[in-house]
C-alpha cells in the first residue's frame, strides 16, 4: 500500500486542513510537556513554505460531544504559537460560519487552530455531515496524527475521503518506520513484548508469532508463561487463568517457526520497594514466598545475543519492574545493547508504548533507537496487525 505525502500535493494558495494530535498535558493553565506540539512543527513549516495556509484540526481531552470550557483548545493556543514560532489564530468553532470566517481572515504565514473537534458528538461517530462541514473549510487534507489513526472519526477518516489527502511529515515518518519493522523488514526480526498482562496483548502475541523470527517475552507476562509451563512463580504478578492461552501461543509459535525466548533465570524479592533485598535464581526455582521482578543476567545475555544476530528489533513493554532499581537492570542492559547496535548501523530499532518510552528514557537510549512511536493505542493496534482507519483512508493503491 502507498500513500501521498506533502511532496505529492500542490499547496500554493490552498487552505490545508491538517489533523494533528496536540492533546498535551496542562496544569494550572500551563502546558507541562509540549512534545506533541513540537512533533507537528515540520509539517506546519512545510505547508507554510509551500504557500499553503495550515488550519489545524485537533481534539483535547474527552468532552464526549459536549462543550466543556476547560477542554477548549484556546488554553493551548499560546503554547502552539510559541513552539511554531508563527502567529496562531483561534476559532471558537470547528465548523460553520465562525470557523469559515476565521479561515477567510487567515493571514499568509499564519496558522489557524480550530476548536476541539470532540465538542461535536458527530466527530467520534464519523458522521458524514460533520466530515463534510469540515471539508468545506479547506482545499486539501493532511493527516499528521498517527496516534489518532486507529479511530474512525470524521476528522481522521471521513474527511480524508472528501478532499485530496496526504500524510504529514510525522505520519509519513511513523508509517515508514513501522513498515521497516513489520511490513517489509530486514530479517531476522526480534520482537520484545513485556508488560503486566497476557490478556491485554493476546492479539499482539498472536500476530507477532506469525511475523517475527524470535519473540522475547518479559515482565509480568513472562511469569504467566512460566506458570503455564508448570513452574512455581510464588507471589509474582501472573494470570494463572491464562495458562491455556499461553500454551496455545507457544504452540502457534512452534508451528510458525518463531523462537520464544522466556526467562531462564530471574531476579526475585519478598517485597517490591526500593532497596528491597533481592537475589537471582533459576526461572524454575522461585520460592513460594517470593516474587519475580526482573529477568536475570543469563536471560539478558540470551536477549542481547538474539539482538546481535538480528537486523530488526521491535519493542513494546519492559522486561521487568523497571520503575524501581535494581529491577530495571534487564530492561536497561538490553536497551543499551540494542542502542549500541543501532548506532553502529547494524540494527533497525522501533519501539512504542508509554511504558516502553519511559523505560528507554530511563536507560538513556531513546534518542539512539531508529524510531520511537508515541502513538500509544495506534502503535499497539498496528503491532496487532489491525487496519488503522486513518491510514487506510490515505492509501492510494
Amino acid at each position: 500500500m502507498g500513500w501521498n505525502t506533502l511532496d505529492d500535493l500542490e499547496l500554493g494558495g490552498k487552505t490545508v486542513l491538517t489533523r494533528v494530535d496536540i492533546n498535551v498535558p496542562v496544569e494550572d493553565g500551563r502546558v507541562t510537556d509540549a512534545t506533541r506540539i513540537e512533533r507537528i512543527r515540520p509539517t506546519v513549516m512545510d505547508i507554510l513554505a509551500k504557500g499553503g495556509k495550515p488550519v489545524l484540526l485537533a481534539h483535547f481531552g474527552r468532552p464526549k460531544g459536549k462543550v466543556v470550557p476547560e477542554m477548549s483548545l484556546a488554553h493551548i493556543r499560546g503554547a502552539v504559537e510559541e513552539v511554531l514560532g508563527v502567529p496562531v489564530a483561534f476559532a471558537e468553532a470547528s465548523i460553520g460560519p465562525v470557523a469559515a470566517a476565521a479561515v477567510a481572515e487567515l493571514a499568509e504565514g499564519s496558522v489557524l487552530l480550530l476548536e476541539n473537534t470532540r465538542f461535536h458528538a458527530e466527530e467520534t461517530a464519523n458522521d458524514a455531515g460533520y466530515a463534510s462541514a469540515l471539508a468545506a473549510l479547506g482545499d486539501v487534507y493532511i493527516n499528521d496524527a498517527f496516534s489518532a489513526a486507529h479511530r474512525a472519526h470524521a476528522s481522521t477518516e471521513g474527511i480524508a475521503r472528501l478532499l485530496p489527502a496526504a500524510a504529514g511529515r510525522l505520519m509519513e515518518a511513523e508509517l515508514r518506520a513501522l513498515d521497516a519493522a513489520l511490513g517489509t523488514p530486514e530479517r531476522p526480526v526480534v520482537a520484545v513484548v513485556g508488560g503486566a498482562k497476557v490478556s491485554t496483548k493476546l492479539d499482539l502475541l498472536a500476530n507477532l508469532v506469525r511475523k517475527v523470527d524470535t519473540l522475547v517475552i518479559g515482565g509480568g507476562m513472562a511469569n504467566t508463561f512460566l506458570a503455564a509451563q508448570g513452574h512455581d512463580v510464588g507471589t509474582s504478578l501472573a494470570e494463572h487463568e491464562m495458562a491455556d492461552t499461553a500454551r496455545d501461543i507457544l504452540a502457534r509459535a512452534g508451528e510458525a517457526a518463531c523462537a520464544i525466548l522466556l526467562p531462564t533465570d530471574v531476579v526475585i524479592a519478598r517485597e517490591f520497594k526500593a532497596g528491597a533485598a533481592s537475589e537471582t535464581v533459576a526461572a524454575n526455582a522461585c520460592p513460594p514466598d517470593a516474587m519475580i521482578l526482573d529477568a536475570g543476567p543469563e536471560t539478558v545475555a540470551a536477549i542481547t545475543a538474539a539482538f546481535g544476530a538480528a537486523k530488526t528489533v521491535i519493542w513494546n513493554g519492559p522486561l521487568g519492574a523497571f520503575e524501581i532499581a535494581p529491577f530495571d537492570t534487564a530492561t536497561v542492559t538490553a536497551a543499551k545493547a540494542a542502542a549500541a547496535q543501532t548506532r553502529a548501523g547494524q540494527l533497525t530499532t522501533v519501539a512504542g508504548g508509554g511504558d516502553t518510552v519511559a523505560a528507554l528514557n530511563t536507560a538513556g537510549v531513546a534518542d539512539d533507537f531508529t524510531y520511537i512511536s508515541t502513538a500509544g493505542g495506534a502503535f499497539l493496534e498496528w503491532m496487532e496487525g489491525k487496519t488503522l482507519p486513518g491510514v487506510a483512508a490515505l492509501e492510494t493503491t
